[in-house]
């Protein structure tokens, strides 16, 4: 039993439906006071964070729909709002080299298991600049300073920490255009079009030419299907 702490992105298929799976028996076991694993790890760490599932479950889906899933099974729990458990089972970091010894065999998730601090932080740059900007320009910094390059650890506990949180709605403008940016080339309308479309009608417009163009910085980027994920 597993609910992974790191971006759904990393997931290969299997591993993307198999965590949907065991989060909704988690949630089953909690909601129905459910005796079956009930006692596991897992579970345990959980317990009394609805909310938090809740938000994983959205991770989930809005990563399953850009694969091409459609969900229907919301999760309904809300206890503890905008709180994550405490503790990991593993730490982000690990988390990563077990799927990438897991992976080494099997097909990769949408986006590449990272091999260095600099490759960790190119995939989560657009998601914490919509988040925070200070830490934005801290983050930049310090995967190219000696010690956090070296840092890989204490990177992915930050940026896991920061992708918890909701994006700032005052930034998601200004991150949809930089993406925009990328993919405005193989749009069939003009760039005058999206000034007054709405955030989540432009980011649909964003992940489709994104995918269908093959766009790597972007497809290759936590923000394209976490950022989905969140009311801003």
């Amino acid at each position: 039993m597993r609910i992974w702490d790191i971006d759904p992105g990393y997931l290969n298929r299997q591993s993307l439906l198999g965590e949907h799976r065991e989060l909704h028996g988690i949630v089953s076991i909690i909601a129905n006071n459910k005796k079956g694993y009930s006692s596991h790890p897992e579970t345990l760490r959980w317990v009394g964070y609805g909310w938090a599932l809740r938000q994983r479950h959205k991770l989930l889906a809005a990563e399953m729909d850009l694969r091409g899933y459609i969900d229907r099974s919301p999760v309904l729990l809300r206890s503890k709002p905008e709180a994550w458990p405490e503790r990991y089972i593993d730490a982000p970091a690990t988390q990563l080299s077990i799927l990438s010894e897991k992976y080494k065999t099997l097909e990769p998730g949408r986006i590449p298991l990272p091999k260095n601090a600099q490759q960790l932080w190119a995939q989560h740059k657009y998601s914490v600049m919509a988040r925070d900007i200070p830490s934005y320009k801290r983050f930049g910094k310090w995967v190219t300073s000696r010690q956090g390059s070296k840092d890989s650890h204490q990177v992915a506990l930050e940026l896991n920490a920061i992708l918890r949180q909701p994006p700032n709605p005052k930034l998601i403008e200004n991150v949809l255009l930089h993406m925009w940016g990328y993919v405005s080339g193989y749009a069939d309308f003009s760039g005058k079009e999206i000034q007054d479309m709405p955030h989540d009608k432009l980011l649909s417009h964003i992940r489709r030419l994104a995918l269908d163009n093959n766009v790597t910085y972007l497809t290759e980027s936590t923000v394209l299907g976490e950022l989905g994920a969140w009311k801003y």
